[in-house]
């Protein structure tokens, strides 16, 4: 049976992803925006900047960035900016990047939803995450 129509197999297997998010929240709220971004960034070797948290993420990007990343088995954090409007727009600037998720590994941003969705059908995701 084919699962072509249903719009929430976003991987296209009938794989059962493992949970490996962990949302946090910021130990220290320091005056420099920056300093409270690499924080967070340096938290994990791969990290995410999402909508929502990843058992409940408020948009389908962040949804399919944290489909992806279970399939793999990644462990990775991640952060909720809908809780915090500075790091919300500061995340944009830091990265020069308008939108959300926004996925780092070893302090590098790797991408947003589209390049990430393509790594991942290109089999190059993994070597990503390695960074």
């Amino acid at each position: 049976m084919s699962n072509d129509n249903n719009p929430f197999n976003i991987l296209g297997s009938e794989k059962v992803p493992e949970a490996g998010g962990t949302a946090i929240t910021e130990e220290s709220k320091s005056d420099d925006i920056n300093e409270r971004i690499k924080a967070l960034i340096n938290s994990s070797d791969i990290f995410l900047f999402m909508k929502g948290v990843p058992d409940f993420p408020q948009c389908g990007f962040s949804a399919n960035v944290v489909g992806i990343l279970n399939a793999m088995n990644a462990k990775y954090n991640t952060f909720d900016i809908l809780t915090d409007m500075d790091i919300r727009q500061g995340v944009k600037e830091y990265a020069n990047w308008p939108t959300y998720p926004q996925l780092y590994v070893k302090g590098k941003m790797i991408g947003g939803n589209d390049i990430i969705t393509e790594l991942y059908e290109a089999g190059e995701l993994e070597e990503a995450l390695q960074g």
